[in-house]
C-alpha cells in the first residue's frame, strides 16, 4: 500500500516549469530515496507533500485520499535549510517544536529527554542555540522532527555536515525508525546511503521523473551484462577480470586452459552513484 501517491503533479513559477505531470508512489514502511541534482525539482516536490506550497495541477494523496492539514500533523520534515531560534535554550526550542506538533507539554517533556540521552546530548538542554556548532544543532533539528513519532518522515539531505561517526549514528536511527513503521523520504546525494538505506527510488531531473521503482531492481535493469571472473593466476596473485556475458564460457576455458584457479564469477550490478550520473548525463544529453 502506498502512504503517498503523487499523480500527475505539474507545478510552474511564471514561466519556470519545476515540475512536468510527475507521478510516483511511495510504498507505506518503507525508506523510499528521492534523487536529483540541484535544481532539479526535489525540493519543490517535498514542499507540495507538505502544503507548504501548492500544486499547480495533479493531486497528492495520504493513505489513499487528498492530503489535508491533519495528514500534514503525521509527517515529519527536517529541511535541507535548518533553521532554529539561536537566541532560545535547546530545551525549549524542541519543546516548542515538539508541542507545534500537537505534543502535549508533558508528553513532549519524556520523549525529548529520551532522545536527548540517546544522542548522549542530556547536559545541552539549557544552552542556547547560538552555543552549538552545526553538527550539535542538526541532531536537534533531527529530534524534533522525529519526536512525535510521525506515520511520514522527510528528511532532506540529512547527512549535511555530520562527521562520520554522527552518520553512522544517523543511518542507524533512521533504520530504527522504519523497523518500526515509519515511512522515511530520504532525498539526499549521497549514493552510498541510498544503496544502504533505500528500498525504493524516484530520480527525478529538471522537473521530470526519469525513473521509480525498487533499488535492487534498477541497479539490474542499468546493468550492461558483463561478469566479474575472480581468480588465482601461477603467481598466487589474486585477480579479476570484466567480459560480456556471451563472452563467459570461452574466457573461463582459456584461464583454466592457462592453469589458474577460478576462485569465482558474478555478474558485475552498477552502484548507484554510476546510475545517477548516466540517467543525469542521458537527460541532459
Amino acid at each position: 500500500m502506498a502512504i503517498i501517491e503523487v499523480k500527475n503533479v505539474t507545478k510552474t513559477f511564471g514561466e519556470k516549469v519545476a515540475l512536468d505531470n510527475v507521478s510516483l508512489e511511495i510504498p507505506e514502511g518503507k525508506i523510499f530515496g528521492l534523487l536529483g541534482p540541484n535544481g532539479a525539482g526535489k525540493s519543490t516536490l517535498i514542499r507540495i507533500i507538505n502544503r507548504i506550497t501548492i500544486a499547480s495541477e495533479g493531486q497528492i494523496l495520504f493513505q489513499g485520499h487528498p492530503i489535508t492539514e491533519a495528514d500534514v500533523s503525521r509527517i515529519g520534515y527536517l529541511p535541507e535549510e535548518r533553521g532554529l531560534y539561536r537566541k532560545m535554550k535547546v530545551g525549549d526550542q524542541a519543546m516548542y517544536l515538539a508541542q507545534l506538533k500537537g505534543m502535549s507539554a508533558r508528553d513532549a517533556a519524556v520523549e525529548l529527554k529520551k532522545w536527548f540521552v540517546r544522542f548522549d546530548i542530556a547536559d545541552w538542554w539549557g544552552k542556547k542555540v547560538e552555543e552549538l556548532s552545526k553538527g550539535m544543532a542538526q541532531k536537534i533539528q533531527f529530534i524534533t522532527t522525529v519526536v512525535h513519532k510521525p506515520s511520514l518522515m522527510i528528511l532532506d539531505e540529512p547527512f549535511s555536515g555530520f562527521d562520520p561517526v554522527n552518520v553512522d549514528l544517523i543511518r542507524k536511527e533512521i533504520l530504527r525508525l522504519k523497523d518500526e513503521g515509519a515511512t522515511i523520504i530520504l532525498s539526499t546525494h549521497n549514493m552510498e546511503s541510498v544503496e544502504e538505506l533505500c528500498e525504493n527510488i524516484a530520480l527525478i531531473n529538471h522537473g521530470k521523473l526519469v525513473v521509480t521503482g525498487g533499488t535492487d531492481e534498477i541497479r539490474r535493469q542499468h546493468g550492461e551484462d558483463n561478469v566479474e571472473i575472480e581468480f588465482t593466476d601461477d603467481t598466487l596473485a589474486r585477480r579479476n577480470i570484466v567480459v560480456a556475458r556471451p563472452d563467459v564460457n570461452a574466457k573461463l576455458t582459456e584461464l583454466i586452459g592457462q592453469g589458474v584457479t577460478i576462485n569465482s564469477f558474478k555478474e558485475v550490478i552498477p552502484r548507484m552513484n554510476d546510475i545517477f550520473i548516466k540517467l543525469v548525463k542521458g537527460e541532459e544529453e
